[in-house]
């Protein structure tokens, strides 16, 4: 199965003004419907080497899994949903590699990513996110973040502490609450959402919301979206002429038709060849 022609992706990642190495890693295969994004932390070097490791492994075990596995199906055995299956899976085999490396390895201790994942089919979208790191959807003119933060300050903002307002002045905007490779084991926050022709969605860094604003975000994608690249572009470009205090990555997804699953031995067959 193939969504050739159903998605178009464009991706920026640079390492800002400040960072002397770029810490985010991002991949995609527009073919399988998958785009990742990872945001490492820790000594020097060891962030770039987490998240290269997150982005790397999922994104070539999903790739392989998907020629086999059908993500919109459940598993008879568990009644989990295949796509939550995988990408539970995959990330959590990723979490047991970084964090072994950084036990083993004196130079990696500490070491630790942020994550974002989306799988598309089945004119669906499902999202798997850990830490600070988004994913946005412009539909129409509605802007919105989908993910929630897993970090200190969104939970200070929760639990009534602190404004919205406050929080766009606060220190505390890189704790997070939940990464990848920190702890033996990570829970994965794991959604779906149907999609539609049209929909623009946003996989981004923090490097990018703490140096430009939602609205100013979402304006961009509305002025630029006839131009994925260039607006991946102008996006890391923005945060940088805003400061550029950390690495900024963003990988932009368009859904450009339908790609509804094929049902059935002859629908399958034609999708194969599709």
């Amino acid at each position: 199965m193939t969504l050739s022609g159903a998605l178009e992706i464009a991706s920026c990642t640079d390492p800002g003004m400040v960072r002397s190495h770029n810490e985010d890693s991002i991949a995609s295969d527009g073919d399988k419907g998958l785009a990742v994004l990872a945001d490492g932390m820790g000594g020097y070097n060891a962030g770039e080497v987490a998240s290269g490791m997150a982005t790397t492994m999922i994104i070539t075990e999903l790739q392989q899994l998907l020629e086999k596995k059908v993500p919109y199906e459940t598993d008879a055995r568990s009644g989990q949903a295949i796509a939550h299956q995988l990408l539970r899976e995959q990330i959590a085999k990723a979490n047991t590699s970084i964090y072994q490396a950084s036990q083993s390895q004196p130079q990696y201790a500490g070491m630790g990513t942020t994550l974002v994942v989306a799988l598309f089919y089945d004119n669906k979208m499902t999202v798997a996110h850990i830490g600070d790191s988004r994913l946005y959807r412009l539909r129409g003119d509605q802007f919105r973040q989908v993910t929630r933060d897993h970090s200190l300050l969104q939970e200070q903002i929760d639990s009534g502490v602190i404004t919205l307002q406050q929080a766009k002045q606060s220190q505390n905007k890189n704790l997070v609450t939940r990464a990848l490779g920190i702890d033996p084991i990570v829970e994965a926050e794991i959604h779906d959402y149907d999609t539609q022709p049209g929909d623009i969605y946003l996989l981004c860094s923090d490097g990018l919301c703490d140096m430009v604003s939602d609205d100013d975000i979402g304006l961009a994608l509305q002025t630029l979206s006839s131009n994925l690249k260039l607006c991946a572009q102008h996006l890391v470009q923005t945060a940088n002429d805003n400061g550029g205090r950390d690495n900024v990555s963003v990988i932009l997804v368009r859904v450009l038709r339908g790609y509804p699953a094929p049902r059935g031995m002859m629908g399958r067959m034609m999708g194969w060849f599709r």
